[in-house]
């Protein structure tokens, strides 16, 4: 019946028709396997953030159970690697499902070709053979591709489940960042042990601080934005004190009640200190006297054009004035939750204010201000066009505005001097990008962040150093083809955001885990447990590190590659906001009182 057939060419055939199915088979598995890790998920999800919550409330019934917080922390970390691994196994099932599905319509397309020459097929049977390999091809690529599609979605389903078990999230109560459930509860009536140490003589001034750009004259004792001038989380002020006591008022200079609540830190300029306060109908700006803590003056932000008649929607945990205020000696700069931005002079006297727009996210806008010479930098990052901002700081006008393919982020803006040139810094999933903050062009950016950022990036050295939980540790070489050098998934932070020198990194967790690395390798020196929660951002003052925990209590340490423990002063009153710096002086805020603090 076949008169030319090459037993050759039947074997090869036959291998073909095997290595086909074997693909099949493979792929059917892969995509089986996909579905059934949906299931899973949806049963029982792999991060367990019921479990550790239920443990945070009992802990919260007895915060001296050491047994408890441990398998708290225990879990978490399990969460993690759970977390980490599920997504490494949905993203390697989806590719090599892909792979095989490739070598299986390859050896078919092979065999096929093949059939066309060999064998030579009586001419009665064309029409029967050709008709029965279309219908087989097609119900073999229909079904193929079906059930392709199918574990394709419920990949994507399965991964969305993740960040959908993740999102039950509070904000920071310094920036506004995410923060879960067990970091924010966790031990926030905790109190460590509070030994009084002898006071070292201070470090050398770290190198850093000579690269943080010069963004507002006149800076040298004053404290103008958020982490400082350029937002990097170095101080270079001088004579600051590493002891005090709350309960006994030793080294408290004065406090001062704050009308409002709010979780923006406090900025100082010349003898004047300012924080904003805010609730679900109101929002105001406070001047302080910086000696005295008398109120000098407070300015209720209402009127503003174009403000949304309702407001985003906020936790408590979030407030409605997370967003850390600015100022240049010449006006006070804040913004709120609503979008609401406003600029008053050092006297309480309104300039001009103006409503950015409905921020367009679940918890409102919380990204703190800062400042590039006459300009006001925001990172506006929201579900709809987000983008990077400057206002000009005297009338109020856009100067230019750069829109961002990013995802919501709560993180603000770092500002820089490279040594070539001033870079505003900014993180926000899936890019660590940096931009020319004199017009708003891109200047580099590297995919290396996921998920809600909360934490900003540090600098130091030609080195960017990102950082967000349930996704990396990255340090980045910086350039017009930046590179990452180094990356950690140990200890990630979602509210407080790292600082650097040029030889460490310092990082916090938010559960309260303090880390150093070295900056440049990646290794890691030592770990450091305080046992209480942590939302403020570590600092770096004459050689010292300062880290407030969520109980008020500030763990002051060597900024070195061995941990030494120089003091742990107790302010009397919980905190989650980052300290301002001046000359002989620290300004915390705490959740009632805004404290000054002085030899």
């Amino acid at each position: 019946m076949f008169k030319n057939i090459d037993i050759k060419n039947l074997g090869s055939d036959r291998l073909w028709s095997r290595i086909a199915l074997v693909s099949g088979i493979f792929a059917l598995l892969i995509c089986v396997l996909l579905i059934a890790n949906y299931i899973q998920i949806k049963k029982a999800d792999p991060v367990n953030m019921k479990v550790i919550n239920s443990l945070v409330e009992r802990l919260n019934q007895d915060p001296t159970d050491s047994k408890l917080r441990e398998e708290i922390r225990s879990l978490d970390l399990l969460s993690r690697k759970a977390y980490f691994t599920t997504k490494w196994q949905i993203r390697t099932g989806g590719y090599m499902a892909l792979l095989a599905i490739g070598i299986m319509v390859i050896a078919l397309q092979i065999i096929s070709y093949r059939r066309r020459i060999i064998p030579q097929v009586p001419k009665e049977n064309d029409d029967n053979t050709m008709l029965f390999q279309k219908k087989a091809r097609t119900w073999i690529v229909g079904g193929g591709s079906i059930i392709l599609a199918t574990a394709i979605l419920f990949a994507i389903l399965a991964t969305n489940e993740l960040k959908d078990n993740l999102s039950g999230k509070t904000i920071s109560q310094e920036t506004g960042s995410p923060n879960s459930d067990i970091t924010a509860k966790v031990n926030d009536s905790v109190i460590s042990d509070t030994s009084s140490l002898n006071q070292t003589a201070a470090d050398t001034a770290v190198s850093s601080v000579d690269q943080t750009a010069p963004v507002v004259a006149d800076s040298k004792d004053n404290f103008p934005t958020f982490r400082g001038p350029g937002g990097n989380g170095i101080a270079t002020q001088k004579n600051i004190p590493v002891s005090w006591n709350g309960a006994s008022g030793a080294n408290i200079l004065w406090k001062t009640s704050i009308p409002l609540p709010g979780f923006s830190s406090p900025v100082v300029w010349g003898d004047k200190v300012f924080v904003t306060g805010a609730n679900a109908t109101k929002r105001e700006v406070y001047g302080f006297d910086r000696l005295t803590g008398k109120i000098l003056w407070t300015v209720a932000v209402e009127n503003v054009p174009g403000t949304p008649a309702q407001g985003p929607k906020v936790s408590s945990e979030t407030g409605y004035a997370a967003p850390t205020a600015a100022t240049d000696g010449v006006g006070v700069y804040a913004i709120f939750s609503n979008g609401d931005l406003i600029a008053l002079d050092m006297n309480g006297k309104k300039l001009w204010a103006q409503n950015l727009g409905a921020p367009g996210n679940h918890y409102g806008h919380s990204s703190s201000l800062m400042l590039y010479k006459d300009m006001l930098i925001i990172q506006y990052d929201q579900k709809t066009s987000p983008k990077l901002m400057a206002i000009s700081v005297k009338t109020g006008k856009l100067v230019w505005s750069t829109i961002r393919p990013v995802k919501i982020s709560w993180a603000s803006p770092v500002i820089v001097n490279t040594g070539k040139r001033t870079e505003i810094i900014l993180a926000a999933e899936p890019y660590v990008a940096s931009y020319n903050p004199t017009n708003g062009q891109e200047l580099w950016k590297i995919d290396c962040i996921s998920g809600e950022v909360g934490p900003s990036v540090a600098y130091a050295n030609g080195m960017v150093f990102s950082v967000n939980d349930y996704s990396k540790l990255a340090a980045i070489k910086i350039g017009a083809q930046p590179s990452i050098l180094w990356e950690n998934t140990d200890y990630l932070s979602d509210i407080p955001s790292p600082v650097a020198t040029d030889k460490y990194v310092f990082l916090s967790t938010s559960y309260g885990l303090a880390v150093c690395y070295d900056a440049v390798s990646g290794e890691k020196y030592w770990e450091k447990e305080f046992g209480n929660s942590v939302f403020s951002s570590p600092m770096i003052v004459e050689g010292k590190v300062y880290l407030l925990d969520r109980t008020g209590i500030m763990h002051i340490f060597k900024a070195d590659k061995e941990y030494k423990s120089l003091s742990d002063p107790d302010l009397g009153e919980k905190s989650a906001c980052t300290p301002a710096f001046t000359n002989g002086k620290i300004y915390i805020r705490g959740d009632k009182n805004l404290y000054c603090i002085g030899k």
